[in-house]
C-alpha cells in the first residue's frame, strides 16, 4: 500500500525544534509506539498467531480466543501473559523464531515516513526508543529493518535464567502510563522531546514529550483500531500536537 508522506508543514516544524532542541541538549530522546506507529501490522500479535499455527509453546485450547478474553478483562495480564508462554525456551530460539514471524510478512508494511523520520534523529544524534505494549521479542526484528538495536526496545519481558526464559515479570508493563514510566526509568528520568504513537494506549506518552507529539493513523473506519484512533487524533487537535492519517 502507498501511504501518505507527511505534510511539508510536519517537516518543517520537526526540523525547527530539532535544530533548537540540539542548541540545549546534544542527546536528546525520542519516542515512537511501534505497532500501527511504525508500521501497518501488530507484530505482538503475529508473532503469537505465529506460534499457535507452528505449536512451538505449550497453550490452551483455542489460544486466540483465550488471548482475546483475557484482554478484554485485564489488558496488562495479557500482554505480559505471550511473554509468559514462553517460558523455558531459550531466549536465542525465541528470537529466532520473532525474525522468522516478521520475515513471514515480508513486505512488513513500514512506514517510510516514520523510517525518514528516524533515520533523521539517528544523523542528528538523538536516542531513539521504542516502546510497546507488545512482548519486546516480538518487536525487535521491526526496529533493527529501521537502523535500532534490539537494546532500544522497551517492551514486555519475562527475566531468564540460565538462558532459560522464565514466567517471572522483567520491568514494568509498558502500557498506558507505564510506557512513560519505562522510558523514564531507561533514560535517568529524562523526557523525550518528542514523542509519536496511533492510539489512546500511547496518550499518556505523547503527553510525556516536551516538545512535539505525532499523533498517526492508518485504520480504515471498520478496523478494531479506528475509535482509538480517531480519539487520540481528536486529542492531537486540542493538545495542538502534529497529526497525520497515512492513508485517505
Amino acid at each position: 500500500m502507498k501511504y501518505k508522506d507527511y505534510s511539508i508543514e510536519i517537516w518543517n516544524r520537526i526540523n525547527t525544534t530539532l535544530d533548537q532542541v540540539l542548541k540545549e541538549d546534544s542527546a536528546p530522546v525520542a519516542a515512537f509506539d511501534a505497532d500501527g506507529t511504525l508500521w501497518d501490522i501488530d507484530l505482538g500479535e503475529t508473532f503469537f498467531h505465529y506460534q499457535i499455527d507452528n505449536r512451538l509453546v505449550e497453550l490452551p485450547p483455542h489460544a486466540w480466543n483465550h488471548y482475546e478474553s483475557m484482554k478484554a478483562e485485564n489488558p496488562q495480564k495479557a500482554y505480559l501473559w505471550l511473554a509468559q508462554v514462553c517460558k523455558g525456551q531459550r531466549l536465542e530460539q525465541v528470537h529466532e523464531w520473532a525474525r522468522q514471524a516478521v520475515k513471514d510478512q515480508a513486505p512488513l508494511p513500514v512506514f517510510l515516513e516514520q523510517k525518514r523520520l528516524i533515520d533523521l534523529f539517528l544523523s542528528r544524534g538523538v536516542k531513539v526508543f521504542v516502546v510497546t505494549a507488545s512482548v519486546k521479542w516480538a518487536v525487535e526484528p521491526g526496529a533493527e529493518m529501521l537502523g535500532l538495536k534490539k537494546d532500544d526496545v522497551i517492551g514486555i519481558e519475562t527475566t531468564i535464567e540460565n538462558g532459560l526464559i522464565t514466567d517471572t515479570q522483567k520491568g514494568l508493563i509498558t502500557y498506558r502510563q507505564g510506557k512513560v514510566d519505562a522510558l523514564l526509568q531507561r533514560t535517568g528520568g529524562k523526557k523525550p522531546f518528542f514523542a509519536s504513537g496511533n492510539t489512546m494506549g500511547d496518550f499518556q506518552l505523547l503527553q510525556s514529550a516536551t516538545r512535539l507529539s505525532l499523533a498517526v493513523s492508518a485504520a480504515s473506519r471498520d478496523d478494531k483500531l479506528f475509535k482509538t484512533e480517531h480519539e487520540l487524533q481528536q486529542h492531537a487537535e486540542t493538545n495542538s500536537w502534529l497529526s497525520h492519517r497515512f492513508v485517505g
